[in-house]
């Protein structure tokens, strides 16, 4: 009888690329991304996964959790993700620990899926052929013109039928112009597409309470953590108060935390990240709390990370085609997938894992540390 397979060497390294322009919501300004790209391998398979993170996310891998993942058996993902929790338990698992974890876990998930031969999502089991997305980024940075723009590039371009605007400018102290950059974003996109906006915790209760008026006279749909989603209580609060949906999740990083936000009953469909939560095996769990409670799911950024479990879930609603992250990801992989029409069809192809493989030719230039072949330096010191 074969041996079992198991898992030999994680590797990590680091990339750094500049936004195509500066960018901001209502709580954080930036102009580069961050990846954080951990590889496992076993035997002549690897899988990849990553996070959007600080680089000091790749020491946590390197120094806490590979130890813990090595030589472990490589179909038993979710022990290993058990393991590497508790790896963490001193370091602190909410923020960059979970980030680390999760980058591992979704690796682990394309490596089982590569050592079997199949796309990842026949390995979940699917629950559908199409994840649906939706068209994201509308920064607070933008001018009317460029905002435009990305705006007609998603709906007329790609098809994609619901799109999203940053709002809450400067912690909601632009109110006026809150308004008006939603009004013209309803403009771009005429009446029969979907327009959600997200002010990532920036207004106070009542001042949110107010723009909703101004929201709902533009037909918005989705307000998402319209103040932050610390207080799900006060979120219940408003979620009761407004017409639209209101939504969170994103910085979810255990698993408490999304039965905290739909205990209080604070969202009408929960969002989570596999990128942060703990990867694709938390993600799946964080689907199924929703899904007990009669609520959606929403995939947070990150598509192709995401892509393949969301196909493999029913309540799904859609997946946040992030202009950030979908920039990178096409830069830096070969097996990027095609929004053409509004929706992506994971592992349409066969490819097995994720179907991603990495450019390092196209990546090289913007990569800062990290461990294994061609590293520059020590994890976690940006500049190599």
């Amino acid at each position: 009888m074969p041996s079992e397979p198991t898992v030999a060497r994680v590797d990590t390294a680091v990339y750094t690329v500049p936004t195509d322009a500066p960018e901001a919501d209502g709580t954080l300004h930036w102009d580069d991304t961050t990846l954080v790209l951990a590889t496992v391998h076993c035997g002549e398979a690897g899988g990849i996964g990553y996070t959007y993170a600080p680089a000091a996310t790749a020491q946590i891998i390197d120094d806490l959790l590979a130890d813990v993942v090595v030589g472990a058996p490589a179909l038993d993902v979710p022990r290993m993700n058990e393991s590497m929790r508790r790896a963490v338990r001193n370091a602190g698992l909410p923020g960059v620990a979970a980030q680390a974890i999760s980058a591992v876990d979704i690796a682990l998930w394309d490596m089982k899926a590569r050592l079997l031969g199949l796309p990842l999502v026949d390995l979940l089991g699917k629950a559908r052929d199409e994840v649906p997305v939706y068209g994201s980024g509308g920064f607070t940075t933008y001018d009317a013109d460029r905002q435009h723009r990305q705006l007609c590039d998603w709906v007329q371009e790609d098809g994609i039928p619901r799109v999203k605007i940053k709002i809450g400018e400067s912690w909601g102290r632009q109110e006026a112009r809150d308004r008006h950059r939603v009004a013209r974003a309803r403009a771009s996109i005429g009446a029969a597409t979907e327009l959600y906006v997200d002010a990532n915790g920036a207004y106070g209760v009542k001042q949110a309470t107010r723009v909703a008026d101004t929201l709902a006279e533009q037909g918005v749909t989705w307000f998402e953590e319209p103040v932050s989603s610390d207080h799900p209580a006060t979120l219940a609060a408003l979620r009761d108060r407004l017409p639209m949906e209101v939504t969170a999740g994103e910085y979810g990083y255990t698993l408490p935390y999304f039965a905290h936000l739909l205990a209080a009953g604070a969202v009408d469909c929960l969002q989570a990240d596999a990128t942060r939560c703990g990867g694709i095996t938390v993600w799946l769990r964080a689907a199924a709390l929703a899904q007990a409670g009669g609520i959606d799911i929403s995939g947070h950024c990150a598509p192709h990370a995401h892509a393949h479990a969301a196909a493999a879930v029913p309540h799904l609603r859609h997946l946040e085609w992030f202009h950030d992250h979908v920039r990178i990801e096409q830069l830096l992989f070969d097996g990027v997938l095609d929004p053409a029409g509004g929706s992506i069809t994971p592992g349409h192809d066969g490819a097995p894992g994720l179907g991603l493989t990495l450019r390092a030719d196209r990546a090289e230039p913007y990569r800062v540390t990290g461990t294994g072949p061609g590293a520059k330096g020590r994890a976690g010191d940006r500049h190599g």
